[in-house]
């Protein structure tokens, strides 16, 4: 046994690429972030893009189509998010301890299961499209137009998927440059082939609304060959060779991981949409000037949020990195970069959005429309407690490396509906519409004042551990036989 500690201990002196455990941590942090914030932004601009293709081209009721099919997207990679962000910690967990074999055993592990499951979701989406959007009332005339878009979509779903938890597990082991490249590349695919399939420009088919559909599946397949074949080429760490391939096969251990701990996490992004959900349909009542004015709201909060979820998975996978490695003193000043980070870059974000709202809001409502002004005031009332909710993003992240999943998942259940809708309830007589809006920053104080209680609680932080050295030495030496080497080709 003493032989296989002393193993272990060697390789842990080893500096693998991604490393997150060492050097400036407000720089670090920083520098992972960026590209991640980028990815998002490249997300958006991209639905935003095919967005205008489709209704430019197509029209309001292929606009609504692809609206009713997103909403069925957004519920499917929710539950893959969940399940990704167990993989990233454990991952990030792996690789701070300098174990990259383990790191690759998790990596296959959710790489795998989430295969199988791709495919199970794109064979129950085909079949079951036209319930599912019969369950979401889609209107008659979208009806045929959202099937076509939906069935196409579940087809790319295994690549689409494929792709989501090879960025994860890349962002786990402190890579989150590949991640963007080809974010870079997919989005500029479907961005280019959306308009060639569409109208069947070229020697490409006219294919309407399905052509939008197979420009992202196109782009999705496109973008994972791509990343794989990066990995392989620039030989990254978690890279899968010879007997290797077998970590595919999930491990009972690994999969009971990502489930239990996936669920929660998931279940964070469903508790967030069903309020956003009910928020829609509470502003509705206020008429359809105030649904106007509230949407243009949206479409800017959207990239209100990105500063804070990028931070957030930043902080995530140092703090994980950093449990990995043993080093719990990191943890508060990883919390605190992110924090500060967050607060300046949200902050300004915020300030830069409440000095040109107007020149903003134009661009969806229009000049000379009527809900400009109340898309102000509503900017005025709510927009700035997006500083607060990032923070509490924030401390979610370290949390979350520690592997405390339930009580992010009651902190927000509990601001979004009791207290939030509480106060909307309560407050409507009194305030009226403006009940709707000062709800958002009374919500964001609950979370962050809940979070803060969470977070310093000391049974986390002491559960918080990397696994015992024989237990890693005992596994590496095993899973080292197996393969044919005792240390990993970085």
């Amino acid at each position: 046994m003493a032989q296989r500690t002393r193993h272990f201990v060697a390789r842990s002196d080893d500096r693998p690429r991604g490393d997150l455990t060492s050097g400036p941590i407000t720089k670090t942090l920083l520098a992972f972030a960026a590209p991640t914030l980028l990815s998002n932004m490249l997300q958006s601009l991209n639905g935003s893009v095919n967005s205008i293709w489709v209704g430019r081209m197509l029209g309001e009721s292929a606009l609504a189509a692809t609206a009713n099919s997103n909403v069925v997207m957004f519920l499917v990679f929710a539950s893959v998010f969940g399940f990704g962000m167990a993989a990233t910690v454990k991952v990030g967990q792996h690789f701070g301890a300098r174990d990259i074999d383990a790191a690759r055993r998790t990596f296959g592990t959710a790489i795998g299961f989430c295969g199988v499951l791709a495919i199970i979701v794109a064979i129950g989406g085909w079949l079951l499209a036209p319930a599912l959007l019969r369950a979401l009332a889609t209107p008659g005339d979208s009806f045929a137009l959202a099937l076509a878009y939906l069935r196409v979509i579940f087809v790319a779903m295994p690549a689409s998927m494929l792709s989501v938890m090879l960025a994860m597990g890349l962002r786990g082991s402190g890579d989150a440059a590949t991640p963007l490249r080809f974010m870079i590349l997919t989005v500029a695919l479907d961005i280019v082939f959306n308009p060639l399939l569409i109208r069947g420009i070229g020697p490409f088919p006219k294919l309407g609304i399905a052509g939008s559909a197979l420009s992202t599946a196109v782009a999705s397949i496109l973008g994972l060959v791509g990343m794989v074949a990066w990995v392989y080429a620039k030989d990254l760490p978690l890279r899968l060779r010879g007997a290797e391939l077998a970590y595919l096969i999930p491990r009972r251990d690994e999969l009971r991981y990502i489930v239990t701990k996936g669920l929660p996490m998931g279940a964070q992004m469903l508790v967030i949409s069903a309020a956003g959900i009910v928020m829609v349909g509470l502003v509705n009542r206020e008429g359809l000037l105030s649904s106007a004015a509230y949407g243009a709201s949206l479409q800017l909060w959207t990239y209100l949020q990105m500063p804070a979820m990028a931070i957030g998975a930043a902080v995530s996978a140092m703090a994980a990195q950093a449990i990995g490695a043993r080093l719990p003193h990191r943890l508060g000043r990883i919390t605190r970069a992110g924090v500060i980070a967050n607060i300046a870059m949200t902050g300004a974000l915020t300030a830069l959005l409440m000095l040109f709202d107007r020149s903003a809001l134009v661009l969806f409502l229009g000049p000379d429309s009527p809900a400009v002004p109340l898309a102000r005031h509503i900017q005025l009332l709510a927009s700035w407690s997006f500083i607060l909710f990032g923070v509490t993003i924030v401390l979610f992240g370290t949390m979350r490396a520690g592997g405390v999943v339930w009580a992010p998942l009651i902190v927000l259940g509990i601001s979004m509906y009791p207290v939030r809708l509480g106060f909307y309830v309560l407050a409507y007589p009194v305030l009226g519409s403006d009940a709707l809006w000062y709800a958002f920053p009374v919500g964001s104080v609950a979370a962050l004042a809940l979070a803060i209680v969470a977070y310093r609680r000391p049974g986390w932080r002491m559960a918080a551990h990397a696994v015992a050295s024989e237990e890693c030495a005992e596994g590496t030496h095993v899973d080292g036989e197996l393969s044919g080497r005792m240390q990993p080709a970085l």
